[in-house]
């Protein structure tokens, strides 16, 4: 990256690994190091710093998230095809709107920089290797817990929160949904219930519901890979994370 500071504040790294990375790229069309692993702040990789702590209380949230669907009965007379739809578009946000609701917070590390040398040794058995994971990156991380903070601002009831929740799930604007006028008047009706809320709470905060409703909207622009990549990895591995919290909405 061309703004980067890598060459000037880590030289000597870089130089090292240069010349290590010649080594690597010899027959592979011999990539820029800079393309490979840039040393930027905020494209550094990281993992959470207590992850059995973290996984864990963000594996309850999920199944909390779940159950508030199970008990939904109007999510139930939707066709299973529609349910699955929903499922997959909404799960991120109503876990994050989760997170805060219990109060879950967290903090990530750097993830220590793999070997050189082991790469150089391992490099003819990489074949017969499973893929490296994925790791969030420091910038995707602080615009989560940007959002989360946000969130936490406006101080959100009980009863605020389930409406919200409701105003997420449905969203008629999923593509392929066969009952999409029924979950738009859904929508409608969790959106009334919310401002029905709002007035007794907060009668002279106008434009509450607004900046309620934008903070959900941000909330659905989180990558699901980010979401799934931080918090439930460590503990499913290479599963498919949309398939279990299927199982769990069914089981």
């Amino acid at each position: 990256c061309e703004r980067c500071q890598c060459h000037s504040e880590d030289k000597r790294t870089a130089i090292l690994y240069t010349l290590l990375s010649q080594n690597l790229n010899h027959g592979r069309g011999g990539r820029s190091p800079a393309h490979q692993r840039c040393l930027c702040h905020q494209r550094r990789t990281v993992c959470l710093r207590t992850p059995h702590v973290t996984c864990q209380a963000a594996s309850n949230v999920l199944v909390k998230t779940i159950s508030f669907m199970k008990n939904l009965p109007s999510f139930h007379l939707l066709p299973r095809e529609d349910q699955l739809l929903l499922l997959d578009s909404c799960w991120v946000p109503l876990f994050l709107l989760g997170l805060v609701q219990e109060m879950v917070t967290f903090e990530v590390m750097e993830t220590p920089a793999p070997s050189m040398l082991k790469k150089i040794l391992l490099d003819g058995q990489s074949k017969h290797q499973e893929p490296e994971r994925t790791q969030p990156t420091l910038a995707a991380v602080q615009r989560l817990q940007c959002c989360l903070n946000t969130c936490w601002s406006l101080d959100l009831s009980p009863k605020e929160y389930a409406y919200l929740k409701g105003a997420i799930l449905f969203n008629p604007d999923v593509p392929g949904l066969r009952a999409s006028l029924y979950i738009e008047s859904l929508q409608r009706e969790a959106q009334r219930a919310l401002q029905e809320v709002l007035q007794p709470l907060h009668p002279e905060d106008q434009g509450r519901f607004a900046r309620i409703l934008l903070i959900a909207s941000t909330l659905k622009s989180i990558p699901p890979a980010l979401i799934t990549d931080l918090f439930f990895r460590p503990v499913i591995g290479n599963a498919d994370i949309v398939e279990l919290i299927a199982e769990m909405l069914y089981e």
